[in-house]
C-alpha cells in the first residue's frame, strides 16, 4: 500500500481508494482520519484536562523511517489519564505525517483546512504488552494527535529530534535520537484543554478501528526551515 502521493511514482502499489483491497477494516464506517466540522461538534462536559506523567522525562528513542512516516519508539514509561480516557495509557510510540516541500500534510483538517503537519503519539491501556493485542479491544489504543502551524522563529524543544531527521531521509533507515521528552514536543498545559474527541481508526493499513482518537485544536508552533 502507498499514499496519494506516492501512487504515481509507483504504479503497482495501491492508494487509499484501494486499501479495502487489501484490508477490508480500510471500508467500515469508523474510518481515520476525518475532517472535523466544528458546527456540528458537540459540547461535552466529560472531556476533562489530561493528566500526564513521565511525559517530562528524557529519553533516548529508536527512530525508522518506514517508507510511509517516521516514527519513533517511546522505551519510558509515559502515561496520560483524564480527559474521559477509560483508564490509563502509556505511550508506545509516535510518528509525523507531513506534506511535500512545505505543503499542508496533516491528516485530520478542521472546517476542511490542512494543516502543515500532525503529529500521533500512540497509546495504548496499560496492561497490554504489545500493540496488536491493544487493537483488539475496543478502546485498547489512544492517540493523541496535534497539528502544527508555520511560525517566524525556530522551535528550540524540537532541534534533536530535527537534527536526527535529517539522518533517516531514506526508507527502512534508522537512528537513535536522544535527549528528547514528549513533554517538550507537543502544548503546554493551558493550550491542550480544548480537543475534539471521535471513535475511528488507524490512519493507515490495516486500518484496524475502536481507537479512541483525541485531536487537539491549537497547533504547535514550527518554522519553515524546521
Amino acid at each position: 500500500w502507498c499514499y496519494q502521493s506516492q501512487v504515481a511514482c509507483d504504479s503497482k502499489c495501491k492508494g487509499p481508494d484501494a486499501w479495502h483491497e487489501l484490508y477490508e477494516d480500510c471500508n467500515k464506517d469508523e474510518q481515520s482520519p476525518i475532517n472535523i466540522v466544528t458546527r456540528k461538534t458537540v459540547l461535552d462536559d466529560n472531556l476533562t484536562p489530561f493528566i500526564f506523567s513521565g511525559y517530562q522525562e528524557a529519553f533516548s528513542g529508536k527512530l525508522i523511517n518506514n517508507g510511509h512516516t517516521v516514527k519513533v519508539s517511546v522505551p519510558i514509561l509515559a502515561t496520560v489519564r483524564g480527559g474521559n480516557l477509560e483508564g490509563t495509557y502509556k505511550a508506545v510510540q509516535f510518528h509525523l505525517h507531513w506534506g511535500d516541500k512545505g505543503g499542508p500534510g496533516s491528516e485530520h483538517t478542521i472546517d476542511g483546512e490542512q494543516y502543515p503537519m500532525e503529529m500521533h503519539i500512540v497509546h495504548m491501556k496499560q496492561r497490554y504488552k504489545t500493540l496488536e493485542d491493544a487493537l483488539k479491544e475496543r478502546h485498547g489504543v489512544a492517540v493523541l494527535g496535534f497539528f502544527y502551524e508555520e511560525s517566524k522563529s525556530d522551535n528550540k524543544k524540537y532541534d534533536k529530534l530535527i537534527q536526527a531527521l535529517a539522518e533517516v531521509k531514506n526508507t527502512s533507515e534508522n537512528t537513535i535520537v536522544s535527549g528528547i521528552s514528549l513533554n517538550n514536543l507537543i502544548l503546554s498545559a493551558e493550550n491542550m484543554t480544548r480537543y475534539y474527541r471521535y471513535d475511528g481508526s488507524l490512519t493507515t493499513p490495516e486500518c484496524t478501528e475502536g481507537v479512541l482518537w483525541t485531536v487537539f485544536e491549537h497547533p504547535i508552533p514550527l518554522s519553515e526551515d524546521q
